[in-house]
């Protein structure tokens, strides 16, 4: 009896510490001294982290709303603290994903990658991302809160699938640790299931965007496995830098569906 109630302190000890690392790894937010993080298996609450930034996007969409400011000024508000709460961290792999993609040669394409310093193509797909999200969130007439919730929890969930299915096409890297620690199916369990929860919250508070919520939900699974499995067709696997490419185009294209849905179902 004492040896498993050990094992439980431990095993919560252990996912507090995931929890402390993932915070780190994914945001700019600092902890506590006493928290010490710990980083194998952090992938896994990846969609969870994105679920709270979701969250805390959205409050201070509806905050800047009460303040009086325009909507395509608050949603480039929105984006920028979106940006630098996750200290670029995803966009800049997607800079780098850009720079490799416009290479005509495969076999260079990783080593254009891993240079530190941006091409054109890498500074068009990041105005492209900057842009889209900020015109998309502008065009939002309601669901605000879902739908910045499902955009950056799918983002990362999508990430999480591109690590459980394709080979990681480095030795070493930012995101080769991820892979070790993440288990199939049981990984991909809990973003989909704090999805679930967002858009049957979002249903039951709001009955009358039900189509609108259950079409983000559908959407934002599909392109969260099709974004990934793009990057694995046109190099044979995946990157760290491809991971956060995963993550922003995932959630551009979340944003720009439910904006076309708002005009279609509602």
């Amino acid at each position: 009896m004492k040896s498993g109630f050990n094992r439980g302190l431990s095993s919560v000890a252990r996912w507090w510490a995931q929890w402390g690392g993932a915070i780190v790894f994914y945001t700019i937010l600092p902890l506590p001294r006493w928290w010490v993080p710990q980083f194998e298996g952090i992938a896994a609450l990846a969609p969870w982290v994105g679920l709270g930034l979701g969250l805390g996007l959205a409050g201070a969409h509806s905050a800047l709303g009460v303040l009086g400011f325009t909507a395509v000024f608050r949603s480039a508000l929105v984006v920028w603290l979106w940006f630098w709460i996750t200290g670029g961290l995803h966009l800049d792999g997607a800079m780098d994903t850009a720079d490799g993609l416009a290479v005509p040669d495969p076999q260079r394409r990783l080593a254009v990658m891993a240079d530190s310093r941006s091409g054109a193509f890498g500074v068009m797909a990041a105005i492209a991302i900057l842009g889209l999200k900020t015109l998309a969130l502008a065009e939002l007439t309601v669901g605000h809160l879902g739908v910045l919730a499902l955009a950056a929890l799918w983002g990362r969930w999508g990430q999480v699938v591109a690590i459980l299915r394709y080979p990681y096409l480095k030795a070493t890297g930012k995101g080769a640790f991820h892979k070790p620690h993440l288990r199939w199916p049981w990984a991909l369990f809990g973003g989909l299931g704090a999805s679930g929860g967002v858009a049957g919250g979002w249903i039951w508070i709001w009955p009358d965007q039900w189509r609108l919520a259950l079409g983000v939900w559908v959407g934002g699974l599909a392109l969260a496995v099709a974004v990934g499995a793009w990057f694995q067709r046109r190099l044979g696997g995946h990157t760290g830098d491809t991971y956060g490419a995963t993550v922003e185009w995932t959630e551009v294209l979340v944003l720009i569906w439910a904006a076309a849905l708002t005009h279609w179902v509602l």
